[in-house]
């Protein structure tokens, strides 16, 4: 109702100021002219935040309301250590340069309203902030510095610039080298730091945990779930009754399994294969989590909030309480389990010519694991194959109706990164021991191409039904950042064709085949990945560039990702006929607000997960200063470039610390170049590097050549 009512009064504001008789107000003057009693101005004003943040209304530098006219500029101020920022635009692929004159108070994260400034003629667009329309950041995680009379805390995030006042009676106990929570109470102005209150002490920067914890509290990712959700989680993961079972179509007599890592707890897709005639049955059956997370309960909203499971280094934040997430919910061999199925008859050009979704009961025969399925295939290990005899046909079936599905999505287009992901192996104290590639196998990508084929027939069969829908979707490329790749790659002896102003994904797909196995295919792989713009969830099916696909989305995951969870409720609506006009209406009216926030928590949680990595193999190179390593030149700029490792670790040499001659950045060719000696430094290269140095608080590494 709240939101209902939000919406009116903003349709009411804007529609106002598009007529004729409106002239700008300020908030005073507008509130008379509402009639809005004093006590309700402060919606009145969130009201006209909103609006703002919208970019449907602008706001003068005197503080005047008025329909925007494209004078001004809505974004997000992304800040640097050295004072300056920039302001990405959603939509646009060009961010605008804020010099640190030009900032005015703005700090990381903040949504501000910028004015363009006139008559630059440089590469880039430069602006002014003009209006900070919503804070970005609200607490801050970072070391605490103690003085006599009052402390600092010094920011863990360096995009934040400044460090934070604390006053002698909001210091909380806190003492030198403590890993804190400030919450900030004054964001000060250009004479004056932010001031703020110790308002948690996470531990000190020595103590084993610290370090980790402190980037799940910088992400605000939460930890503890409340008492209410867990009570609720342990009154609903109940075992499976006959009543449970009714009126769903009963599977467990079919032969299926699970194949997940070998520490995976939460195994939410189980897989049944066999032959029929020249077809493929497939089924690929999701647990129905949506039976015990209901709509608009505890469970529901926490699940919302969180968006996504977090995966670190040393822990998984779940989405969901174990009790369901490990328990109830989890697909666990000999136990009946409620699903949600999508069962497809595939030919065999791998073209799904009939489906059907249903509310199911399982029963997994066994848990597999990638290392066991890949042994029975590739290394035809007869230990193993004997372990597992009987199921060693439908493993063998399914590699065959992998490999149709996989090179059908190559014929049409679909780009496939194979990048080898890292694994970080730690001690009981958390301290990294090793640090390796963990490459995909013929077992992981089998349930990939199942995965892929399973969300893209759940996704195309609600488009046609022109139903509310949250859709996985990946616009694109901009045109700017694909001519600038290929102008690189041309260096290499390689191109790809550009249409007008856009590009068929089977060019890149291309590009990915002729470059595999050459030296040059992990660099080219990164800076064509680089070119692409981020995946998203949507309510429209504006197709999926990276896939090559009109209709995908996340069907499969319900444990760990929330627009699973919350396209099984539509499915299970539509299924039992319950998909009137009204809860039509209702989607229609959430799933913006589930998708954008999805979206958001999705991101948060790869951040945090990248920054923990980092952390993480900062502390493994800070055991190998001195040594040397072979490694291959992943970045060019202009102030040096990035080595990385076999293991996936990457530092950087110094422009400064290449002292044999003075090198220029040659932008067009990726290139570093001696202004005496000619000698070129390019991506792709390979080069002998020393570990020189290593920073875990700015999380990074250095090298010199060796």
């Amino acid at each position: 109702m709240e939101r209902e009512l939000l919406e009116n009064r903003k349709k009411t504001i804007y529609e106002l100021m598009c007529s004729d008789i409106y002239v700008p107000m300020k908030l005073k003057e507008l509130a008379v002219f509402l009639d809005v009693p004093r006590e309700e101005r402060p919606a009145l004003e969130e009201v006209l935040n909103q609006l703002l943040a919208e970019g449907k209304i602008e706001l003068s530098k005197r503080g005047k309301y008025s329909k925007a006219e494209g004078k001004y500029i809505t974004g997000v101020f992304v800040g640097n250590a050295r004072g300056f920022g920039f302001v990405t635009v959603e939509g646009e692929a060009e961010d605008i340069f804020i010099s640190e004159s030009t900032v005015n108070g703005a700090m990381h994260g903040d949504r501000v309203q910028v004015s363009l400034l006139p008559g630059h003629t440089g590469k880039r667009r430069e602006g002014a902030v003009v209006k900070i329309l919503q804070r970005g950041i609200t607490k801050v995680v970072g070391t605490f510095q103690k003085n006599k009379n009052f402390g600092f805390v010094i920011p863990d995030n360096f995009k934040l610039g400044q460090d934070i006042f604390i006053p002698q009676e909001h210091c909380h106990g806190a003492v030198d080298g403590h890993k804190v929570v400030a919450k900030i109470t004054d964001y000060g102005n250009e004479r004056k730091n932010p001031e703020g209150k110790i308002v948690e002490i996470i531990g000190h920067i020595n103590d084993p945990g610290t370090d980790i914890m402190s980037i799940v509290k910088g992400y605000d990712l939460p930890m503890e779930f409340s008492e209410k959700v867990l009570k609720q989680a342990e009154n609903v993961a109940k075992p499976v009754s006959s009543a449970d079972m009714a009126g769903r179509m009963d599977v467990r007599d079919w032969q299926m399994v699970t194949i997940d890592g070998e520490d995976a707890k939460d195994l939410d897709d189980a897989i049944t294969l066999t032959r029929e005639g020249e077809n493929y049955r497939l089924g690929v059956h999701i647990a129905d989590v949506t039976n015990y997370v209901q709509e608009r309960s505890a469970l529901d909203a926490e699940a919302l909030e969180r968006g996504t499971s977090v995966y670190l280094v040393d822990r998984v934040i779940p989405m969901l309480p174990h009790s369901l997430s490990n328990g109830i919910c989890s697909l666990n061999a000999g136990e009946d389990r409620l699903a949600l199925s999508c069962i497809m008859l595939i030919d065999k050009k791998g073209t799904v010519i009939d489906h059907k979704l249903a509310e199911t009961v399982v029963r997994v025969d066994q848990r597999m694991s990638y290392t066991s399925v890949r042994k029975i295939l590739k290394d035809q290990d007869q230990q193993e194959r004997k372990k597992y005899q009987e199921l060693v046909p439908m493993f063998e079936l399914m590699e065959e109706l992998a490999a149709i599905l996989r090179e059908k999505r190559r014929k049409r287009g679909s780009i496939d990164f194979d990048f080898p992901e890292t694994k970080i192996v730690l001690d009981s104290q958390g301290r990294p021991l090793e640090i390796k590639p963990y490459e995909r196998n013929v077992a992981t990508r089998i349930i990939e191409d199942f995965m892929l084929i399973a969300n893209e027939t759940v996704a195309q069969d609600f488009f046609w039904q022109e139903l509310p829908f949250v859709y996985r979707v990946h616009d694109t490329p901009d045109p700017e950042k694909i001519r600038k790749l290929g102008t690189f790659i041309n260096n290499f002896g390689y191109s790809i064709k550009i249409g007008q102003d856009e590009i068929h994904p089977k060019e890149l797909q291309k590009l990915l085949e002729k470059i595999e196995d050459t030296p040059q295919e992990p660099l080219i792989s990164r800076l064509t990945l680089r070119s692409m713009k981020q995946a998203k969830y949507s309510t429209q099916s504006t197709g999926h560039f990276g896939l090559a696909t009109s209709y995908y989305c996340h069907f499969t995951s319900p444990i760990r990702r929330y627009p699973d969870l919350q396209i099984h409720r539509i499915i299970k609506e539509t299924l039992r006929g319950k998909m009137n006009e009204k809860r039509i209406s209702h989607y229609e009216q959430i799933l913006p607000e589930v998708a954008a926030q999805s979206s958001t928590r999705e991101r948060r949680a790869d951040e945090a997960e990248r920054e923990t990595d980092k952390l993480k193999k900062v502390e493994y190179m800070s055991e190998h200063i001195g040594e040397v390593f072979e490694g291959v030149i992943s970045s060019v700029t202009a102030w040096g470039m990035y080595v990385e490792l076999p293991n996936t670790v990457e530092g950087m040499i110094h422009v400064t610390n290449l002292t044999d001659d003075y090198y220029h950045f040659d932008e067009e060719n990726y290139e570093l170049v001696g202004e005496t000696s000619g000698k070129t430094y390019k991506l792709g290269q390979k080069i002998e590097v020393l570990v020189a140095d290593t920073d875990k608080l700015m999380r990074t590494i250095d090298f010199v050549l060796a």
